[in-house]
């Protein structure tokens, strides 16, 4: 037998609303790693912040966003290690430290597997001829993509 709620169509737009609110954790989840990203972040941790179970959330982010946290968080990173590595002033291994990355062969590995050499030949190239461009600009065509 159904129920009365069921019936009145009560369930589907309460389901609606957590589905709202569930985008809206996952959106400020986002947003802590954009900002946050060179702080030790987990998914654990981002889970609890977004009230979620890690599995849910995780699920969750896949679906709204087409990649994991995990995978999310390292293109922030390795996007960021890309415009430190283009000033030429900090060595590699400084530049994995300060994206938060903790181990700089998991770094390296990232990193030329997202954006195509390795983080030393990225530093070496000379990136003069996009200097004139704009940030908001450069960031756009210069983003990681995963392969």
């Amino acid at each position: 037998m159904r129920s009365r709620v069921w019936d009145s169509g009560e369930v589907t737009g309460q389901g609606k609303r957590q589905d709202l609110d569930d985008l809206v954790r996952l959106r400020r989840a986002r947003d802590r790693m954009d900002r946050d990203y060179a702080e030790p972040l987990d998914v654990p941790a981002l889970a609890r912040d977004a009230l979620m179970s890690p599995g849910h959330f995780h699920r969750s982010f896949r679906t709204a966003y087409g990649e994991t946290p995990y995978a999310y968080l390292m293109t922030r990173r390795i996007e960021r290690a890309k415009a430190l590595l283009r000033r030429g002033d900090l060595t590699v291994t400084e530049v994995c430290f300060a994206v938060g990355c903790t181990s700089l062969g998991s770094f390296s590995s990232r990193f030329t597997e997202l954006v195509g050499e390795s983080p030393s030949a990225y530093r070496a190239r000379d990136h003069a001829d996009g200097a004139p461009i704009p940030a908001c600009i450069a960031k756009i065509h210069t983003r990681p993509v995963r392969n």
